[in-house]
């Protein structure tokens, strides 16, 4: 569940294009902290469990405005653009055409709690809506929903690059080494997520998605929260580093984490009995 906030954490020291543009670089250091991206993931992760598994979307979008504001004000230095600052303190918060991949680095609450892909996807598109309903910022959250539903049910990693380029046409043609020399800060969600995605298909394990991602350079700490999370749904985040990531965060954030986390489980349990009772009729 920590995938995208270790993703973030990892990457925050090399943001704004700093390098380190290689895979060779120590993971978690002094240097690194969380950013906005953490802060808003955390933030939909707790309206999603307030909101409840069967909400529907109105509810949805009203309970990430509310906890997305709360959290928002509550960490207002964590690095967020002019104008989602803006719509933290507004009274009247309204959706401003972004596509900016804030959409994408915040969803990865959506990828683990719901039964189906379309509804990951409904969810997923209501939380970008809120603020980034640009149809880009849509489908970037679309996007990494839908890979980490497929990633976390065991799809393939060929199944789910067809899906992808199939349902959202994103441009993977390119390797992780050739897209490396081209780095440059871009904070869309069409910059991001081929790079994101790109990292994931390549990668081995949840470590190596996120250094490919950060080698990228350019906005690396949310290209690697956004890899991270699909890299978590398929092999999950080594315990090693969330014995030290958690250790970057705040008391009130590790409580949320581990809510959400007892959340999933509740919901996968309530899942396995209602399998096992429908099969004994």
């Amino acid at each position: 569940m920590y995938g995208a906030i270790f993703g973030d954490i990892i990457g925050s020291r090399f943001e704004f294009d700093r390098g380190p543009w290689a895979k060779e670089f120590e993971l978690l250091t002094e240097e690194c902290n969380w950013t906005d991206d953490s802060v808003m993931t955390i933030a939909v992760m707790e309206a999603l469990m307030n909101a409840g598994k069967d909400a529907n979307t109105d509810t949805i979008k009203a309970e990430c405005v509310k906890s997305m504001q709360k959290w928002g004000r509550k960490y207002p230095n964590a690095g967020y653009g002019a104008r989602f600052i803006y719509w933290v303190h507004s009274k009247n918060p309204e959706p401003y055409n972004s596509w900016g991949n804030g959409s994408a680095m915040r969803v990865s609450g959506a990828g683990w709690i719901y039964d189906s892909l379309e509804r990951t996807r409904e969810v997923a598109k209501a939380t970008a809506e809120v603020s980034h309903n640009h149809p880009e910022g849509i489908k970037g959250a679309e996007c990494t929903a839908a890979v980490m539903f497929l990633a976390r049910n065991g799809v393939a990693k060929e199944k789910i690059k067809e899906y992808v380029m199939k349902e959202f046409g994103y441009d993977l043609s390119r390797t992780v080494d050739e897209m490396r020399p081209l780095h440059k800060h871009d904070e869309s969600c069409m910059d991001a997520l081929p790079k994101a995605l790109v990292s994931f298909f390549e990668g081995e394990s949840y470590e190596d998605v996120v250094r490919n991602a950060v080698s990228l350079g350019g906005d690396t700490d949310t290209i690697a929260a956004i890899a991270g999370a699909m890299a978590d749904a398929m092999y999950g985040v080594p315990v090693g580093i969330i014995v030290k990531g958690v250790q970057y965060l705040e008391d009130d954030m590790s409580k949320v984490c581990s809510a959400f986390q007892d959340f999933v489980k509740d919901e996968m349990q309530m899942r396995w009995l209602k399998t096992k009772i429908l099969k004994q009729l």
